[in-house]
């Protein structure tokens, strides 16, 4: 079987910086699991991977463009502590949800005072040229529930009872909506 949309994939992985830093890896029994076509993989890596099989090692450095973007100094913002509620604790490194305009998206402190909170919005490695090696250990086919969820379920893949809270939310959401 071969990696194709609508398909589940296994995979072993290493992700470097261009210097060969090792910044992620795998572990065996830890492989990052992913429904293709979702939009759960940097593009260029997605597109790497197409038509490749189980056994097969991939290896492909992409620039930022075609990894998790170019950064966007606009997606840096200091607001007010006071916006974010007197008993919220906060400290460099924090990764937190927050409202955007394109909806609800993680940020990470990444400065604060006494009076002030700067966040990021870039993904922690946009703006890098990556070096990925995969090796795919299984492909499947997706079921019905996973299309429609938009994400890959079941051992090796992220974790269910997260999705499926957020996926039930989600649902609340727009039957809230239609009801307005």
């Amino acid at each position: 079987m071969k990696i194709t949309p609508s398909k589940v994939v296994s995979m072993q992985y290493q992700i470097a910086e261009a210097n060969g830093e090792i910044l992620e890896s795998s572990e065996p029994g830890d492989e990052w699991c992913f429904l293709v076509g979702s939009g759960e993989l940097p593009p260029g890596l997605e597109k790497a991977l197409e038509g490749h099989e189980v056994g097969d090692s991939v290896s492909v450095t992409l620039a930022p463009a075609d990894a998790y973007g170019e950064r966007e100094e606009d997606l840096v913002q200091t607001i007010p502590r006071s916006e974010m509620g007197e008993d919220m604790e906060v400290a460099v490194g924090d990764k937190l949800e927050a409202e955007t305009d394109d909806g609800w998206d993680f940020v990470t402190v990444v400065a604060l005072d006494d009076e002030n909170v700067t966040i990021d919005g870039n993904h922690e490695l946009a703006g890098k040229t990556l070096k990925f090696d995969v090796k795919i250990i299984e492909i499947r086919d997706a079921t019905p529930e996973e299309l429609e969820h938009g994400h890959a379920h079941g051992e090796g893949c992220e974790d269910d009872e997260e999705w499926e809270e957020e996926w039930e939310d989600d649902e609340e959401d727009d039957d809230e909506e239609e009801k307005a």
